[in-house]
């Protein structure tokens, strides 16, 4: 297909002698990038964009380790007889929810000790997360995994024999997954930052997480979909997909918590007003 996006022909980048995979090189790329913004928002609502940084130097090992548990929890057997991958992370296999979930609570362990603010650190976090999750989707492209079911429209995307799926052998292009998710995850944070201040005016500070998180789960859910590549499921319906369901469902109610017009007393710093 002459319009088809073409698959790189190795996951990983020679600088030098020096060769890097490009699997971690997306993700710690998305990182630094998530932290500068992260670090410029906590800054412009008051707080000291130092404390982004220390908290990143927790947040980010947690969130990979995180990431990691969760992959290897909910496909175990592939792991079965073959402990000896677990540790491998560039090879891929980072489940988003274990590192959202590791990343999160290192980070508010890490604001709450120093006594930094809790809730505009949410907000701040908001909109980096999502970019530095679309930076990392590049790394499903060069590793040539987690793409979509096979389709004819014009921007599939190339697959190498050796990478398909056994019942897709035949098959030569296949739905982009990875960025159907990029574009959707951009398109989140641009919804966080400049159209929640508009929208929800009367959102109580540190909630706009909850906003970021119901925005990616519910693309997560219908792109979970379109994945063709095997995994662990519940019912007959994968077990990312059951996950989106129960994530969209809980951000929507802290997000309506965070709606409710409740009488404070003016402290819009207190802990209490941290979703939960």
């Amino acid at each position: 297909m002459f319009a088809a996006i073409p698959s790189p022909s190795t996951n990983s980048i020679q600088v030098g002698a020096l060769e890097l995979r490009a699997y971690g090189l997306m993700i710690a790329i998305g990182a630094l990038i998530a932290v500068w913004i992260s670090s410029r928002r906590y800054e412009a609502s008051g707080g000291d964009p130092a404390m982004v940084h220390r908290m990143a130097t927790w947040a980010i090992p947690a969130g990979i380790v995180g990431g990691r548990l969760y992959h290897v929890a909910t496909d175990f057997s592939r792991f079965q007889s073959q402990w000896v991958e677990i540790p491998k992370i560039w090879k891929g296999g980072l489940g988003i929810w274990g590192a959202v979930a590791g990343a999160t609570l290192a980070g508010w362990w890490v604001v709450r000790r120093e006594d930094g603010d809790v809730p505009a650190m949410f907000d701040a976090t908001a909109v980096g997360i999502p970019v530095a999750q679309a930076i990392g989707r590049l790394g499903n492209w060069f590793n040539q995994e987690l793409f979509g079911r096979p389709t004819d429209l014009l921007w599939g995307l190339k697959i190498d024999l050796e990478h398909r799926p056994l019942q897709y052998v035949d098959s030569e292009t296949f739905h982009p997954t990875f960025l159907y998710e990029g574009l959707w995850n951009l398109g989140v944070a641009g919804f966080v930052a400049m159209v929640t201040p508009k929208l929800f005016p009367q959102l109580k500070q540190g909630y706009s997480w909850a906003i970021y998180v119901a925005g990616y789960t519910l693309g997560r859910l219908w792109i979970e979909l379109l994945r063709a590549d095997n995994a662990t499921e519940i019912f007959g319906i994968r077990v990312n997909v059951w996950t989106s369901i129960v994530v969209l469902l809980v951000a929507i109610a802290i997000v309506m918590k965070g709606l409710r017009n409740e009488p404070t007393n003016g402290h819009r710093k207190s802990s209490e007003s941290v979703p939960h």
